[in-house]
């Protein structure tokens, strides 16, 4: 039948089987410990699905470096503009002041 696997921790499929059968009949012991075998395979199939491999993982990171050393070279290059137009900011403030103060000089 289930060729006496252990899905059920420390009680066999067989050992159950024999337990129900005892109380419940034959058929419908052999209906439920049917019925928790599959439910039992079903969700490790369902838990499988959702795990990652160690490969997978290992690739994700991969990436996630990449990625990061990417966005690394984006903000150096994002902070040498902002530095660019701050100079530019500053000497056009400097000249504003400066003609701000030559103009009530001349007054």
């Amino acid at each position: 039948m289930w060729g006496g696997g252990s899905y059920m921790g420390s009680i066999t499929v067989t050992r159950l089987y024999e337990k129900l059968s005892t109380r419940l009949g034959k058929d419908t012991a052999e209906d439920l410990t049917s019925y928790i075998c599959g439910e039992i395979k079903e969700g490790l199939e369902d838990k499988t699905k959702i795990l990652a491999t160690k490969q997978e993982i290992s690739e994700l990171a991969l990436a996630h470096k990449q990625d990061i050393g990417e966005l690394r070279v984006e903000m150096k290059q994002d902070k040498a503009e902002m530095v660019k137009w701050m100079f530019v900011f500053w000497i056009g403030q400097v000249a504003a002041t400066f003609a701000i103060v030559i103009a009530f000089m001349k007054k």
